[in-house]
């Protein structure tokens, strides 16, 4: 067992990273979603008011969406808020519930890597071709892709530690820790989370 420990150690410390970097991009992430909402009401406003228009609102949303999505992901998949179907999972005994846990990290995975290909193969041939939006502005296709690719790498960054820690903890037998790392959260769990975030806002933090 002390063997394993030191690499646990270590992968612990560095998902506690992840998950920090994660939760400053979710924020990055739903301030463009904000930005984007006010300014798709600032366009409406103007449009009504004095028929001017800012231009550009349809674009500049999607990419802020595209964006934001790709940002957000990494953090909802530490926080394990990614949708499953529950109604057998919790009937089932620890250990087959942490292998079908861990099968479903590496399904997730492999669906995120191909995506992550073929998005810089996508952002590449943007990059070599110069191609610029059909639209007004013209937008350098490089510069939202580059952004929505940035939150895919970090995704598969993000999935590599869950996956290492997860396969370690299998193969060791700690099926406890298989499911932490990547299991379904239990209504207690839920519960306590929503509580713990109850009381930091109510202390201001």
């Amino acid at each position: 067992m002390n063997a394993h420990a030191a690499p646990r150690q270590l992968l612990a410390r560095c998902i506690a990273a992840a998950e920090t970097l994660s939760r400053g991009a979710i924020w990055v992430a739903g301030s463009l979603t904000l930005v984007s909402a006010l300014y798709i009401c600032a366009d409406v406003i103007l449009r009504k008011a004095m028929g001017v228009s800012l231009g550009g609102a349809d674009e500049l949303s999607g990419y802020a969406f595209a964006i934001s999505i790709t940002w957000a992901l990494a953090y909802a998949t530490l926080r394990r808020a990614n949708i499953r179907i529950d109604v057998i999972y919790q009937l089932l005994p620890l250990r087959i519930a942490a292998i079908l846990d861990w099968i479903a990290l590496v399904g997730l995975a492999t669906f995120i890597a191909y995506w992550t290909r073929y998005g810089i193969d996508v952002f590449m041939l943007s990059w070599t071709r110069e191609s610029t939006a059909n639209t007004i502005l013209g937008t350098p296709l490089w510069i939202p892709q580059s952004l929505w690719i940035v939150g895919l790498i970090w995704m598969c960054i993000v999935l590599a530690l869950l996956l290492l820690r997860s396969t370690l903890a299998l193969v060791t037998g700690d099926m406890a820790t298989v499911r932490e790392v990547c299991g379904m959260r239990s209504a207690e769990e839920e519960a306590a989370q929503e509580a713990e975030a109850g009381r930091r806002m109510a202390e201001g933090n």
